[in-house]
């Protein structure tokens, strides 16, 4: 779902999730499903990511952990992330 040709400064959606996370294939399906351009971010293959996740969730690596133009959420339902992704102007719908 990444979309290659997105500006790096433009804002964007950026979902970290895990392999064997209900939680988080629920929420990138029902992203995808309203049309939303995510840039995903799987904790267990990429440190990074896991070290991001760790800064926002009080050190632990709960997942789905989603950034909308710097607006970071955990565990978010996905009506707060369209309602995060309109507000940044990402989302029209």
């Amino acid at each position: 779902m990444s979309d290659a040709t997105t500006e790096p400064d433009a804002p964007r959606v950026r979902v970290y999730w895990r392999r064997g996370c209900w939680f988080c294939s629920s929420l990138r399906r029902q992203l995808a499903d309203a049309g939303l351009e995510t840039e995903e971010h799987d904790i267990w293959a990429d440190e990074e990511a896991a070290a991001f996740v760790r800064a926002h969730a009080r050190g632990s690596e709960t997942v789905p952990t989603v950034d909308v133009a710097g607006e970071v959420r955990v565990n978010p339902s996905p009506s707060e992330v369209l309602a995060l992704a309109r507000a940044a102007g990402i989302a029209t719908a």
